[in-house]
């Protein structure tokens, strides 16, 4: 596969849970609250994704920005930690709760994301996605990497799982990787529309733990650390096994749904039913040689 890596400077710039996956309406006053990870390192929460902060003394790189009604607060908590403007935002995938606010950044920032994540904005993949969403101006489709202040940050696609343009953020020197929602909480969703896989979520996770790192900022939750990812990624395999041994025994949607409600407390109408069951009845489907 092509490889393309992009490395950008300083002077490119123009100036200084699953649930949540779908809220599109928050509090007036979005309560977020900020906590350090590793040294210049953060996380804000709340109100949507998580978004990661590194500090820089030539600026802030972001991973994703949540819904652009946070854009406020979500500046209020970056200022708490250092004066320096944002200069870069990675975003991890392309759903509102983590990349809507890339319009009101865009007139100060540099945006980057995967290929695939800037044509889902456009194609408006997201059902229920608020108006107004703006794609990254710098893609890539394997890798690429920002430095900044003389520091780096990495990201990579590894492949398909909760959509098909998942970015894993790296920072290499912190042993810290930002998961976006290829770990968004507990359980997974899988966005079908945008290109999602149950099939290769867990392969795409393989490849990731390769990875050189001890602390995890997941797309929604609390941090975690490398065991926590790997709990994760079998729990995605064993609700995926126990799925596809009810299609496999003939059972239909209703049993599917009953089951995910009963073992893993999905709500009847929660997003991840809508999403997954209709997508897991076909992408689970056994073949005629299975």
């Amino acid at each position: 596969m092509f490889k393309r890596i992009l490395f950008i400077g300083l002077a490119a710039v123009i100036g200084g849970g699953v649930a949540t996956v779908q809220r599109l309406i928050s509090d007036p006053a979005p309560q977020l609250s900020i906590n350090k990870v590793k040294d210049d390192l953060y996380n804000i929460e709340g109100d949507g994704g998580n978004v990661a902060v590194f500090v820089t003394n030539e600026g802030v790189i972001l991973v994703d920005d949540k819904y652009d009604h946070d854009h406020d607060a979500l500046l209020a908590q970056i200022r708490s930690v250092t004066t320096q403007p944002v200069r870069y935002i990675i975003n991890t995938h392309y759903h509102a709760d983590h990349a809507s606010g890339n319009a009101r950044f865009l007139p100060v920032a540099e945006i980057i994301s995967t290929a695939n994540a800037r044509t889902n904005i456009l194609e408006h993949k997201q059902p229920n996605a608020p108006p107004g969403a703006a794609p990254a101006r710098v893609v890539f489709t394997d890798e690429t990497a920002v430095f900044l202040g003389g520091k780096e940050v990495r990201a990579r696609y590894f492949g398909r799982g909760h959509t098909n343009g998942d970015a894993i953020i790296y920072f290499p020197e912190q042993r810290t990787i930002h998961t976006g929602d290829l770990m968004p909480g507990t359980t997974p969703l899988v966005d079908y529309n945008g290109g999602g896989s149950i099939v290769e979520w867990t392969k795409t996770l393989d490849a990731v733990m390769k990875l050189d790192f001890d602390t995890v900022i997941p797309g929604h939750g609390p941090v975690t650390d490398k065991a926590g990812l790997l709990t994760f990624r079998n729990n995605v395999e064993k609700l995926r096994n126990g799925v596809a041994g009810l299609i496999r025994q003939g059972k239909g949607a209703e049993d599917v749904r009953h089951f995910l409600s009963a073992d893993y407390g999905w709500a009847p109408d929660s997003t991840n039913m809508q999403w997954d069951v209709p997508g897991f009845m076909t992408e689970l489907k056994p073949t005629r040689t299975e």
